[in-house]
């Protein structure tokens, strides 16, 4: 065995819209100078937005569209990591699971040959909008019940939007799980502590859950990208992004990068609300939606609308 430095490897999981790309857009700007680090990003659908949104000049960032980290994208995971790890040799590296994945699976592939020669895991890190985690819906659910299962870092985020009684609720909840988490957490707008990437990593029992040979559950996604030089209306497209719901009937997801007069913008739909932030990102202007059914047609046709 070479007695080279092993990278650490943190994994960031939690449910569709939860504001996982925004909590490692703010660990990223809070990182240690002394660390290298490199991230990447996997998405439920074939057009990736959260890379593009992550993108910045100094940390290298790579993507795998398509599936659930662990069934779809197994194979694709591994090269990716390896290429990465072999290319940039940094101190750590962030994966952001798609909201889709079984995080035991993707905990698994990082610890067996050939990434587990390289990798160290370290902390996983899962995200929870306490108004879901206190509903029996969600807990339901084998996909979030993986997610919560594999934290070693259980953060609340958008604790906002949550009311006393469910906050008080996640506590009490969160506080009685088994094994404990090594840090429960209550933050706003993604602000992570950089010091939890190196909690304390907690034993947690060895099960893999079934993936279902659907791994979309039921939902169907759709991506379109634009060329770098199509401008985009700013005020279209925030009319298009209030009608949203009521084009696409059980709206699950929408984030799109788009280019709007000399500046690049990233534009993020979940849970009945949209925010927008500025990217780095200049490649070309990109979107993506997750619902039960789409018709892709139209939506093609309402986001021609907003061209400038």
């Amino acid at each position: 065995m070479s007695g080279m430095k092993k990278t650490i490897v943190n994994l960031f999981t939690g449910f569709l819209g939860v504001g996982k790309t925004t909590a490692l857009r703010h660990l990223i700007a809070t990182r240690p100078a002394t660390e290298k680090w490199a991230v990447i990003v996997n998405e439920f659908g074939e057009v990736g937005i959260d890379g593009a949104a992550l993108m910045n000049d100094e940390l290298p960032v790579a993507e795998i569209a398509g599936g659930c980290l662990c069934c779809v994208a197994g194979p694709q995971m591994t090269t990716t990591v390896a290429t990465l790890l072999r290319r940039e040799r940094p101190d750590r590296l962030l994966i952001e699971a798609s909201g889709l994945a079984h995080a035991a699976g993707v905990i698994d592939e990082l610890r067996a040959k050939p990434l587990g020669d390289a990798l160290e895991v370290g902390a996983v890190l899962t995200l929870v909008d306490p108004r879901q985690f206190v509903s029996p819906d969600y807990l339901r659910q084998p996909l979030y019940r993986d997610q919560v299962a594999i934290a070693d870092v259980l953060v609340a985020n958008k604790t906002d939007m949550a009311d006393v009684e469910t906050m008080q609720a996640f506590r009490t909840q969160a506080g009685k799980l088994f094994p404990p988490k090594s840090v429960i957490a209550e933050v706003r707008n993604g602000e992570l502590n950089v010091s939890w990437l190196d909690a304390a990593v907690t034993i947690k029992p060895r099960y893999r859950p079934a993936i279902p040979a659907d791994s979309g559950n039921g939902w169907d996604s759709a991506g379109w990208t634009f060329p770098p030089e199509q401008s985009f209306s700013g005020e279209k497209l925030t009319d298009f992004f209030d009608d949203l719901p009521r084009r696409v009937p059980g709206l699950v997801r929408a984030k799109g990068v788009f280019k709007v007069l000399d500046s690049w913008v990233w534009l993020n739909w979940a849970e009945g609300q949209w925010g927008a932030s500025q990217v780095s990102w200049r490649r070309d202007s990109r979107f993506e939606l997750i619902a039960p059914t789409l018709d892709n047609a139209a939506v093609e046709a309402a986001l021609q609308a907003c061209f400038e």
